[in-house]
């Protein structure tokens, strides 16, 4: 029936929890896809109309920017270039009201010569301008031999100015002849931008910016949905102009109420799915991890419990028989036999106790008593086998006294010297300290100058059946219950036991055990 109990946790795990997962990921997928494709159809919408009005009003502003050129380009005769003023200015106001002048140069000369200079309102800045367009902005001007009479504009910032002039050649008998019109675009900034988008107000949020990003015209925009920035493509090209839809909001508030209405109960039922499975995962793993461990704690005792006997047998059957050579031998087999039983009995109190302990039942035999003589009767204990090892006990154990467990204390001191013992491998001395707090209480202290303990089981190293790497790698045998017992032990007296090993220096380990001067628990 173990096979069959086998063979279902396997389909379940491997067949059904990965379908359900698969089920729940598929309809949740579905779903996302479908709300996903339904915010893009409505970005996209909301995108085009804001790209519709943004590319309308940069088309408008430069219809009219280019109106007025073709109304100067009306006026200008380059065989009678004197009577420029007489033919243009009478409607320059209402016609061009954003024209400051316009210029006719003979390009044929080096110093492009001034043929003429008309201005509305003639002013200081008149000569200013004329020395910028020859020495700065005619260089950058697109022009072609033999003459194209065709409209081109040049919008460039010069020393924190932007200016914007419109030009085409033509050719005066063999003489080519540069005409300019020069826009005023603080006039553009402050008096058509604010007529062109003043509609847009109610239904968006428009701004001009400049190359690096400054607002020129209109509020700094923080919008929420999709931002359209064209740049001017004819006239003031080297600005941008930016809309957002304010109806854009409403949209994506909406859009996000029918996703999570849309999501909810396919999310509800996936967190529900998805937690019972990791519950489930997690339970089958720790069970599977507490089996192991237990069958990995069954053979390490029954191995534990075969060596001691099967030492006890072969020096008691050696007396038995007689072949001993000398009553010296004799002791020394009998030292042997009352050594490894005593190791054998303490191996089966720490099972015994750890059974109850696994049971709920931790009942301890409380009285006054001395640490000191607790610690000092376990290296008695232990130390044939220590000799054996070559490996000397140092104690030193000032009096202690407390209510405690004496045999619980014997045990867990036993243990921690046994530990000491399997794997501080080329330790030549172990340290046995004892003496009493400053509360009251007493302090036990094993040391050792073994490799100490790997970081990666410091963590863990109290648990239950937790052996640690250098175990597994050296193959020392041992229950996996000696520190959890310890543990254990400390706890119920009101105390603590802690590992002392240097993160720095972690050559040698130390183990600390506290209790206080008398369990919390303890009634005389």
């Amino acid at each position: 029936m173990a096979w069959l109990r086998r063979l279902r946790d396997a389909w379940l795990y491997f067949t059904v929890v990965p379908a359900v997962c698969l089920a729940v990921s598929l309809l949740a997928g579905f779903a996302l896809r479908a709300t996903v494709q339904v915010e893009r159809s409505r970005q996209q919408s909301v995108f085009d109309a804001t790209w519709s009005v943004a590319s309308e009003r940069i088309d408008r502003l430069d219809k009219l920017i280019i109106a007025q050129d073709n109304v100067v380009a009306s006026s200008v005769d380059v065989a009678r270039v004197g009577s420029l003023a007489a033919r243009w200015l009478p409607t320059a106001a209402r016609e061009t009201p954003t024209v400051r002048a316009v210029l006719v140069l003979d390009i044929s000369r080096p110093s492009a010569e001034v043929r003429a200079f008309v201005s509305p309102t003639p002013g200081p800045e008149d000569d200013d301008f004329r020395r910028l367009l020859v020495q700065r902005l005619l260089p950058h001007m697109e022009l072609h031999s033999p003459p194209e009479d065709q409209l081109r504009h040049l919008h460039r910032s010069v020393a924190g100015t932007s200016y914007l002039v419109s030009y085409w050649q033509r050719l005066d008998g063999e003489r080519p002849l540069l005409v300019v019109v020069w826009h005023d675009v603080s006039r553009l900034v402050h008096e058509v931008m604010p007529q062109l988008y003043r509609e847009l107000d109610r239904n968006s949020r428009m701004n001009v910016v400049d190359a690096q990003g400054r607002v020129l015209f209109g509020p700094i925009i923080r919008a929420s949905g999709p931002l359209v920035s064209l740049p001017f493509p004819t006239t003031l090209y080297e600005w941008r102009l930016q809309v957002a839809l304010t109806s854009a909001e409403g949209l994506e508030e909406k859009a996000l109420r029918q996703r999570l209405v849309t999501l909810g109960m396919v999310g509800l039922a996936a967190v529900i799915v998805i937690a019972a499975t990791i519950a489930l995962v997690r339970a089958a793993r720790q069970e599977r991890r507490l089996a192991a461990l237990k069958g990995d704690f069954v053979a390490n005792v029954s191995h534990e419990l075969k060596t001691p006997l099967a030492s006890v047998r072969m020096f008691g059957e050696m007396l038995l028989t007689g072949r001993v050579a000398s009553d010296e031998k004799r002791r020394e087999y009998l030292q042997i036999i009352v050594s490894e039983s005593e190791r054998l009995t303490s191996l089966i109190d720490n099972v015994l106790d750890f059974a109850k302990l696994e049971r709920g039942k931790d009942a301890y035999d409380f009285a006054d008593g001395d640490l000191a003589d607790v610690a000092r009767r376990a290296i008695d204990n232990l130390g044939y086998r220590a000799e054996r090892q070559g490996v000397l006990l140092e104690v030193d154990a000032s009096p202690a006294p407390c209510v405690l467990d004496d045999r619980a204390l014997e045990l867990a001191t036993m243990n921690l010297i046994d530990n000491a013992l399997k794997y501080a491998r080329g330790t030549a001395v172990i340290r046995v300290f004892v003496e009493p707090t400053p509360s009251g209480g007493a302090l036990l202290r094993v040391s050792d100058d073994g490799p100490g303990i790997d970081a990666a089981d410091r963590a863990r190293i109290f648990d239950r059946f937790v052996r640690g790497k250098a175990a597994a790698e050296h193959r020392t045998r041992g229950s996996g219950i000696g520190l959890a017992l310890v543990k254990h032990i400390a706890e119920s007296h009101g105390g603590t036991v802690t590992l002392e090993s240097s993160r720095l220096d972690p050559s040698g380990a130390t183990f600390e055990l506290r209790i206080p001067a008398r369990p919390p628990r303890y009634a005389r």
